[in-house]
């Protein structure tokens, strides 16, 4: 890659660590931020859902911006509001404050950093051949971020209480203003051919195919990222686990990352993907068959980690291949709308199921269930890109 493909991959996966940093921490605010608004658990978690859901609303819009004016805009814009929204509930814990807030926190945070923003600009800046590898960054700096924000963030609630640990969060969002300048407009590089039209594209089956694996990628994500822990909680288990667990999931999502995209120079993004589900599967239901245990809960984070981020770079590769880079904001903000639906219905459900039962089981076992049916959607496609391949050697 050239310096400018360079500095546009790691001002991307800099600023996924922002976001992704700011957004698995999160999670360790909701018991007091219920404690101290009274809203309730399953009021906070529909609050939070809600904000997935305005993000996969928002996603097609940004990623259109993205492509028209380059990213420079959407992130500076992103970043003075994610800051002004994260310190609000700090200051006045009041239902409606925080209920509000966290749903502007979920917006600006994806303005800020995420898939549907920056995959594009990634795959415009960086050669064909790799750009799984460095799509893999991007996903290794939202791992990045969880490893080094959550511990930071339980030591700083720790030490100084949640309200200043908010306010500081918050304050840490404007470092993304100076990671915006390589997404000027002026050192995007031109697409090779024209671009698919986008109503063409909404009217493939295989996009939405793989659109709606990343739902239950979105589900699955999303429930952890808020609800895990109040799961080590409900296990039994030091509520103190909940940093150095979001640490490990973290570290290993940064091996994730890097392997899969590595990995798809020799093998078919399909496979891998279909793979990568059935490994979450397994996680889960290792985690349920097996004994609580704080080994067993760090196992756990290392198998979900390994698997988290590692699906942007093969779903990113499959709609690039059949559709093209030049609407690749658009089509993945589109994407990303599919996996935030995924998002809400993780994080209210998750909340409501633990409310109503006291147990985070039947959460689980529709996760499981879920991660069967997404690699099954991608499963067809891995199969013909095979034949495909097979078909052209004997040529």
């Amino acid at each position: 890659m050239d310096a400018c493909a360079w500095r546009v991959t790691l001002a991307a996966a800099a600023l996924m660590a922002l976001a992704a940093g700011g957004r698995s921490s999160l999670g360790l605010f909701v018991s007091p931020l219920n404690t101290a608004s009274g809203m309730g658990l399953a009021a906070i978690s529909f609050a939070m859902a809600l904000g997935q859901l305005a993000i996969g609303l928002a996603q097609p819009f940004l990623g259109r911006i993205a492509d028209r004016h380059g990213a420079a805009c959407v992130i500076v814009a992103g970043a003075w509001t994610l800051a002004m929204s994260t310190m609000l509930p700090a200051v006045w814990p009041l239902p409606v404050v925080v209920g509000g807030a966290l749903v502007l926190i979920a917006v600006t945070g994806s303005a800020v950093g995420s898939n549907g923003l920056l995959i594009g600009e990634v795959g415009r800046a960086v050669p064909a051949a790799r750009a799984g590898l460095a799509v893999g960054l991007v996903g290794a700096g939202a791992s990045v971020g969880q490893l080094l924000l959550g511990p930071a963030t339980q030591w700083a609630i720790d030490r100084h209480g949640w309200n200043l640990a908010l306010l500081g969060t918050g304050a840490l969002s404007l470092l993304a203003l100076p990671l915006a300048r390589p997404f000027r407009r002026r050192q995007r590089r031109a697409a090779p051919s024209p671009a698919q039209p986008v109503a063409d594209v909404l009217r493939d089956a295989r996009f939405w195919r793989v659109a709606a694996s990343f739902g239950v990628c979105g589900f699955h994500v999303a429930f952890l990222a808020v609800h895990m822990p109040g799961v080590i909680e409900r296990c039994g288990l030091p509520a103190s686990l909940a940093g150095p667990w979001i640490a490990v999931a973290g570290a290993a999502n940064i091996a994730g990352s890097v392997a899969i995209g590595l990995a798809m120079k020799r093998w078919d993004s399909a496979w891998l993907l279909a793979g990568l589900y059935g490994l979450r599967a397994l996680g889960i239901a290792a985690l349920l068959a097996l004994p609580v245990s704080a080994w067993v809960m760090m196992g756990f984070a290392l198998v979900m980690g390994a698997s988290h981020m590692a699906t942007l770079p093969p779903t990113s590769a499959l709609i690039a291949r059949q559709h093209g880079v030049e609407r690749l904001g658009t089509l993945f903000g589109v994407v990303m709308l599919v996996h935030q639906v995924g998002s809400f219905a993780g994080i209210w459900l998750g909340g409501w199921a633990a409310q109503a039962t006291g147990s985070d089981t039947p959460l689980w076992l529709v996760d499981i269930g879920l991660a069967l049916v997404a690699a099954r959607l991608v499963w067809p496609r891995a199969r013909r890109a095979v034949r495909g391949e097979a078909a052209l050697a004997a040529s």
